[in-house]
């Protein structure tokens, strides 16, 4: 199971500036590209900012002070490196509440730019290739399963996990497995167990059971990557 990385998922670098690039220059690179921010690099390509169309409105707003990339850019800037997950720059995007990461290589220069939208295409996968990417992979791969006593229906991202375990305590694992698959949306658990094991369980998860359960996995609701 592989995972796509933000070097999979980023843009190419086609449109960066200099901190000495003008404001009107700028404004004419965000219409051109149809983009909403630029990196702002230096003499070696190392990004030192990034300049917004909100950095612009600003500027225009307060007339006043210098109105050249480096006067406007937001810095210290946020990079990602291109071997991260796309969960890991999803995290520093929140983190930090930016749209956009300059992608930077080993030796800081700019390689590319990944933004919100390029994460978003993640969710745009095939239900048909999440489906058997969970078959082939997870199910067989790396649990050693059989696909025939399992069901894996996926509808715009959303998987429903049904049909029988031999242990209780392999339904959180796959759960998991699943919910890491690209382009899942959300996990539902419907699984069936012949035997109640307690193993990989909490003391809280054992005790909330009590005696009953019948061979059945109790958890229904929705599990969210």
């Amino acid at each position: 199971m592989r995972n796509r990385s933000v070097a999979d998922l980023m843009t190419p670098t086609a449109v960066a500036v200099q901190p000495g690039t003008p404001f009107k220059e700028i404004a004419r690179l965000l219409d051109e590209y149809g983009i909403t921010a630029v990196p702002v690099v230096d003499e070696d390509n190392r990004p030192v900012g990034v300049v917004s169309e909100a950095d612009l409105l600003r500027r225009h707003t307060a007339k006043g002070g210098p109105s050249t990339a480096g006067a406007m850019m937001s810095s210290p800037v946020v990079v990602a490196r291109p071997s991260w997950t796309a969960v890991e720059a999803a995290r520093l995007m929140e983190r930090h509440r930016v749209k956009r990461l300059p992608v930077v290589d080993a030796g800081g220069q700019l390689i590319g730019v990944l933004s919100r939208s390029d994460l978003l295409q993640l969710f745009l996968r095939r239900d048909r290739a999440i489906q058997e990417e969970i078959l082939e992979d997870v199910v067989t791969r790396i649990l050693g399963l059989s696909p025939a006593s399992l069901h894996i229906d996926v509808e715009e991202g959303r998987v429903t996990l049904s049909g029988t375990l031999e242990r209780r305590s392999l339904a959180p694992v796959f759960v998991r497995l699943c919910e890491s698959v690209d382009g899942v949306v959300e996990v539902v658990d419907r699984l069936s167990y012949d035997v109640e094991d307690d193993v990989g369980k909490d003391k809280g998860e054992v005790e909330d059971e009590g005696e009953g359960g019948g061979g059945r996995h109790g958890g229904q609701a929705p599990h969210r990557p």
